[in-house]
């Protein structure tokens, strides 16, 4: 198990909001591919990382849960915990709350592969992630606290 490592952090404009008066799809989608790029960075794939040496992380599954409405003027936060670090994938779950009452508002589970872009096909992940994500991990379940802000 890994502890959870926040990601983001961000305010709902009214140009984020559909014809029903909440946040649309876009933005829900926007916010998370914010906190991947944060995530990803944690592992030491930063865009410079990838840039230098021709790779991409590019996203293969992605599933995403609506659980509350968010309004315009909402402070959002997101929590992301790595679920499983392979030999070229990553799969991790974004977490987004309200910033002010901590209630969780949408997650998303993503699944990621390390893509080289010459040739096309995935690629081993290097070993600074691996070295990374160990540094995120826990025993003890409690520690990783998805639900929970770091205020």
């Amino acid at each position: 198990m890994y502890r959870s490592l926040e990601t983001y952090r961000g305010f709902v404009y009214p140009t984020s909001i559909d014809q029903v008066g909440h946040m649309n799809v876009a933005s829900y989608t926007a916010r998370f591919d914010e906190a991947t790029w944060h995530f990803l960075a944690q592992l030491g794939l930063t865009p410079t990382f990838m840039r230098e040496r021709g790779v991409a992380a590019v996203a293969v599954d992605q599933h995403t849960t609506y659980t509350r409405e968010v309004l315009p003027g909402s402070l959002l936060h997101i929590r992301t915990e790595l679920l499983a670090l392979g030999r070229s994938s990553v799969r991790f779950m974004h977490h987004m709350f309200d910033s002010e009452t901590d209630a969780e508002v949408a997650t998303t589970e993503l699944v990621g592969v390390y893509f080289d872009l010459t040739t096309r096909s995935a690629v081993q992940l290097p070993s600074v992630a691996h070295e990374r994500a160990a540094t995120l991990e826990v025993d003890d379940a409690d520690d990783r606290a998805p639900a929970q802000s770091a205020r």
